[in-house]
């Protein structure tokens, strides 16, 4: 079983990490530990090119455009983690790392105003900083395609655990990677194809895709990745991700409200994949009444759920998807003209799929929430598969629920076959519909309208002795409420409240 929870290294930087949380907002303490594993990524990646240079003494080891050539950053002497990690015990390797991060930023353009600056802070404790960087230090870094992994797997666990602890905002930039695989895989993302997210956080999508390009014999670069977010830090950390994974990503040259600014404006892309904020209000729908992305309606002013929707449907290619997390509302909402967009989208053909997730997944909201599958050009015209994956899952801890790469494996299986026009229906698990029998349902696409109640095995007892036992245990249960009620009435009278 593999799932977020699975541990090690990053567990280890995390759990040292946490020392460090003293009197430092959670926001500020990320910036602290996602800057710490960026800088040890890329000096390694640059060490490992150096050593190279050197030996090949031809002078380029010092040439900028040597390591460019690489898909490396340049990283100046200042900023190698030998002068960071040999000042881990001295009162000021704050400073030294917040030189480190300047350094960086001055020679490679495209990190510019985004790495975090803030080691110096006396709030943060030198000492416990020191170990921290000796625990980096000590990594071994030969290998440094499976260091990238590595350091990447620290990255999001951390991420992950920054989500927990900070709850609602948590869900701001992280969505659990169970749910990004499950998107992903049934996706299918391919070698050669733009992958876009309108509002990608600290970047998931783009990594669980290249990810999954690579373990399907492609390779991990030959992806073009676009995104956009519109909080400064979450841009930042995103930017940070993409080097560490040595992804080309194009988020923008800043933060920016994908509503009122469309960085990609003129982006078709082959993959959509999202996980836009839950029922936004106050999405800025007075100003963008006229835009030209409301093909199918205006989307009201007090929910941004199907501004969203349509934003990606706009964005797609002729054969593009488009995999997103929405709240449950969305599916059979009829107020403020939401009912009519979304049977416009229907009639359009466009609804390839619809999966109810169970609750428990997100560390920051408790609310159902569903998955959306949206086709340009559906292999299965005028049918829509639905799934009630509700009942899947397990519970990591009282409060978290996971899915197993077994649980990912049979939602994408499903849908796979569905495509392939050899799915049998499976009564309370997965139902294929017409846009008929949606239109029939008031178009609301609520998977339990469509699936049912799966059947009940039948256990063997004779239906007479059944009802026998059963009102019999009821009859037994009945005489304990009696005795229970007399008790507490009595109790109640002996304190003077008679009932």
């Amino acid at each position: 079983m593999v799932n977020n929870a699975n541990i090690g290294f990053e567990k280890e930087i995390w759990d040292a990490a946490c020392v460090l949380w003293g009197h430092i907002p959670a926001a500020e303490y990320r910036k602290v530990i996602v800057g710490l594993i960026f800088l040890r990524y890329i000096s390694s990646a640059f060490e490992k090119i150096y050593k190279r240079l050197v030996e090949e003494g031809d002078g380029f080891e010092n040439e900028p455009d040597a390591y460019l050539a690489e898909n490396v950053f340049f990283v100046p002497e200042k900023a190698r983690w030998s002068v960071v990690s040999a000042a881990a015990h001295t009162p000021e390797i704050g400073t030294v790392i917040d030189d480190a991060m300047r350094a960086i930023e001055k020679e490679n353009k495209s990190l510019k105003n985004v790495l975090p600056k803030n080691y110096a802070s006396p709030d943060l404790d030198k000492r416990v900083l020191g170990e921290v960087v000796d625990l980096f230090t000590n990594m071994d870094m030969s290998d440094t395609e499976n260091s990238k992994d590595l350091l990447g797997r620290t990255y999001e666990y951390c991420i992950a655990q920054f989500a927990a602890y900070e709850g609602v905002k948590g869900g701001e930039f992280y969505t659990p990677s169970s749910i990004v695989k499950t998107i992903v895989s049934i996706l299918n993302p391919f070698n050669n194809c733009r992958v876009y997210d309108p509002c990608c956080g600290s970047g998931g999508m783009f990594v669980q895709s290249a990810k999954f390009i690579q373990a399907h014999s492609g390779n991990r670069s030959a992806i073009s990745v676009y995104g956009q977010e519109s909080n400064a830090d979450t841009w930042k950390m995103a930017k940070m991700n993409m080097a560490i994974r040595g992804i080309d990503a194009d988020l923008g040259p800043y933060h920016a409200d994908t509503f009122f600014n469309d960085l990609h404006n003129t982006l078709r892309a082959d993959f959509i994949m999202a996980n836009p904020p839950f029922n936004l209000s106050n999405w800025g729908q007075d100003k963008l009444k006229d835009d030209v992305r409301w093909k199918y309606g205006i989307p009201p002013a007090g929910n941004a759920n199907y501004a969203w929707i349509q934003h990606m449907i706009h964005h797609l290619a002729p054969n593009g998807k488009i995999g997103l997390v929405l709240a449950n509302g969305a599916l059979s909402t009829q107020t403020s003209g939401e009912g009519e967009i979304r049977k416009k989208i229907i009639e359009a053909d466009l609804i390839e799929g619809i999966v109810a997730l169970p609750t428990q997944l997100f560390y920051s909201v408790t609310i159902p929430v569903t998955l959306w599958f949206i086709s340009k050009n559906k292999k299965q015209k005028g049918k829509t598969l639905f799934i009630d994956a509700r009942k899947m899952g397990y519970m990591v801890d009282r409060k978290h629920r996971d899915f197993t790469d077994e649980d990912i494996e049979k939602l994408a299986d499903t849908f796979h076959k569905f495509q392939n026009g050899k799915l049998k229906a499976v009564k309370g698990f997965s139902a294929v519909a017409t846009t008929q029998e949606i239109a029939g349902q008031d178009y609301i696409l609520t998977p339990g309208r469509y699936v049912g109640i799966e059947e009940q095995e039948d256990d063997g007892e004779p239906f007479e002795e059944k009802m026998t036992r059963l009102t019999s245990e009821l009859s037994e249960m009945f005489k304990q409420s009696r005795k229970l009620e007399k008790e507490i009435r009595e109790k109640l009278k002996g304190i003077g409240y008679e009932i």
